[in-house]
């Protein structure tokens, strides 16, 4: 491989890696693509992980799309399938379903407490749930 550098900022998939962090890193921003999968995609790209992005030749660069690209499921299309799915949960009025359409935990938590980033951050709590009584004037 030649030693030089890409110029331009590595883009993959429609998306702009970030070009200060290593490439095992920074291929994660992908959505679609964690930390397990970007490992085993760097081997089979034969880039050392520890490598920054900014240090990667437009070879590297080119091969790493076309893996990305050949053989994964990625952004849009990862995304239109997860939409079609639950849509089809929803269409069959499967359990799972309605607690999508309702917006609530799908996979058996409870509700009473801990789900407040599924529901939106909502807090109903009050102090002691009594008002003081009336004092007299």
């Amino acid at each position: 491989m030649s030693n030089v550098k890409c110029q331009t900022v590595p883009r993959i998939a429609g998306v702009t890696i970030p070009e200060n962090k290593r490439i095992e890193v920074a291929i994660t921003y992908i959505y679609g693509i964690g930390s397990s999968l970007g490992r085993k995609i760097l081997s089979q790209a034969n880039i050392d992980a520890n490598k920054k992005a900014k240090d990667l030749t437009p070879q590297e660069v080119n091969h790493l799309r076309e893996i990305i690209e050949k053989s994964h499921k990625i952004e849009g299309d990862l995304r239109r399938q997860v939409m079609v799915n639950i849509k089809r949960l929803k269409d069959i009025s499967a359990w799972r379903g309605l607690r999508h359409a309702k917006k609530l935990p799908v996979r058996g938590q409870r509700t009473k407490t801990n789900t407040r980033t599924v529901r939106g951050n909502v807090r109903k709590t009050m102090g002691s749930g009594r008002k003081p009584a009336a004092s007299p004037t």
